[in-house]
């Protein structure tokens, strides 16, 4: 009668500890991804997020402007750590809205000295931060192949006066892979 007891703890501890390794196939906690749509721009876009919890991560993206001549775009470069939370039935995907800071380099403004616009002295780029807020949506694989679309606006804090603008924007088209 002790052996079958003695059997029957040891049977129901090694169920217990083989239960406790059967996951979520999405519960992966870190994602790189790469912006689909930042090439249109002449820019680069790269992501990396680490997962919390089902419902939380951190992220950090790194945006670099390769040609600032062939747009209006007056970014350089910018870095952009961001909080998410998710709002979906699988873990860390589906809708979410995000808070984020961005350190900015941005192109100084032009000061005109003649009215046609001919003569004017270009003010050097400007590091600035911002803050701001936005949303999207991430589809996930079981084998953690994802797709994201994210938007987020947000104000410069300190330097707005030295730029001809005062909002910073992040869009993005967005696949990669978890891990």
């Amino acid at each position: 009668m002790k052996k079958n007891f003695l059997l029957l703890i040891v049977l129901f501890a090694f169920y217990s500890a083989h239960a406790q390794n059967e996951t979520d196939p999405y519960q992966k906690n870190n994602e790189i991804k790469l912006n689909a749509i930042a090439p249109l721009w002449q820019s680069f876009q790269v992501g990396y997020e680490r997962h919390l919890n089902h419902n939380s991560s951190l992220g950090l993206s790194f945006y670099y402007v390769f040609d600032n001549t062939k747009n209006e775009e007056d970014l350089n470069y910018s870095v952009s750590p961001y909080y998410r939370r998710y709002f979906g039935k699988k873990y860390a995907s589906g809708w979410f809205v995000e808070g984020f800071g961005m350190l900015t380099s941005i192109d100084g403004k032009k000061i005109y000295a003649s009215e046609d616009h001919s003569i004017y002295t270009e003010n050097p780029d400007v590091i600035d931060f911002a803050l701001g807020a936005g949303g999207g949506w991430k589809w996930v694989s079981k084998s953690g192949f994802l797709f994201e679309a994210n938007v987020g606006y947000g104000g410069l804090l300190f330097n707005a006066n030295k730029t001809d603008h005062t909002i910073v924007a992040k869009f993005g088209l967005s696949a990669g892979y978890r891990f």
